[in-house]
C-alpha cells in the first residue's frame, strides 16, 4: 500500500480548511487526532463507538469555531481537541456514574486555554440545546406546516413549487401560509425556551 504523499498542514491551516468544509481537512484531522481521542476514551470506559461520537463531537465544537471566525487557540490544535474531546467524555461518564481519569496526553493545562475550552463547550451546549428545542418545536406544529417550512427553508424549494406541491391557488397565499406556520413555530420554540 503507498504512504500517502499530501503534505502535512499546519494548525492554521487545517482551520482554515475547516472552516471551508474542506473534505480533505477532515480526513486528516481524523487520521491525525482521532487515535488519540479513541486511546483516551477506551483507556477510560468507553468502548471504539463511544470515541467516535466524542470525536465527531469535538470537531463539531472546533468547526462552529472555525468556521464563525470565533476560534482563538491560545494552545496546539491537538490540544485543543485533546482537552475538548476529554470534557465531553468525562461529562459523559459523570452521567453514566463511571468517572476514573487516565490521561495518555497532556490536557490544556494553562488557565486561559482551559476557560476558552470551557466557553466554547458551553456555547456548544446551549446550541445543542435550542436544536433540540426547535426539533421539538417541529415536531409539534404538525403538518402541513413542519413539511411547507421545511421545503422552503432546508430544500429551498421556490415559492412556486410550494404552491404547486400543496395545492395553493398562487405564490402569494403559500407566502401568507408559511408566514402563518413560522409564526406558530417561534411561539412554540420561545414558550419552551423562555422556561428553560
Amino acid at each position: 500500500m503507498k504512504e500517502s504523499r499530501r503534505p502535512v498542514l499546519t494548525d492554521d491551516e487545517l482551520l482554515a480548511g475547516l472552516a471551508t468544509g474542506s473534505d480533505d481537512v477532515l480526513n486528516q484531522l481524523y487520521r491525525r487526532y482521532f487515535p488519540m481521542v479513541l486511546h483516551f476514551v477506551t483507556s477510560n470506559s468507553g468502548s471504539e463507538d463511544d470515541a467516535k461520537d466524542i470525536y465527531q463531537e469535538t470537531i463539531v465544537v472546533l468547526y462552529e469555531k472555525a468556521q464563525s471566525g470565533t476560534l482563538e487557540l491560545h494552545c496546539q490544535l491537538k490540544t485543543y481537541l485533546y482537552s475538548v474531546g476529554r470534557r465531553l467524555w468525562l461529562k459523559q461518564l459523570t452521567q453514566r456514574n463511571r468517572f476514573m481519569v487516565r490521561d495518555i496526553e497532556t490536557p490544556a493545562a494553562d488557565d486561559f486555554a482551559g476557560q476558552q475550552i470551557d466557553a466554547d463547550l458551553t456555547e456548544h451546549e446551549e446550541r445543542d440545546r435550542q436544536f433540540d428545542l426547535m426539533a421539538d418545536s417541529l415536531d409539534r406544529l404538525g403538518e402541513p406546516c413542519r413539511t411547507l417550512l421545511e421545503d422552503f427553508y432546508i430544500r429551498h424549494l421556490s415559492m412556486q413549487a410550494i404552491t404547486d406541491k400543496f395545492g395553493y391557488t398562487n405564490p402569494d397565499n403559500a407566502k401568507t401560509q408559511k408566514y402563518k406556520c413560522l409564526m406558530r413555530l417561534k411561539r412554540l420554540f420561545f414558550s419552551e425556551y423562555k422556561q428553560s
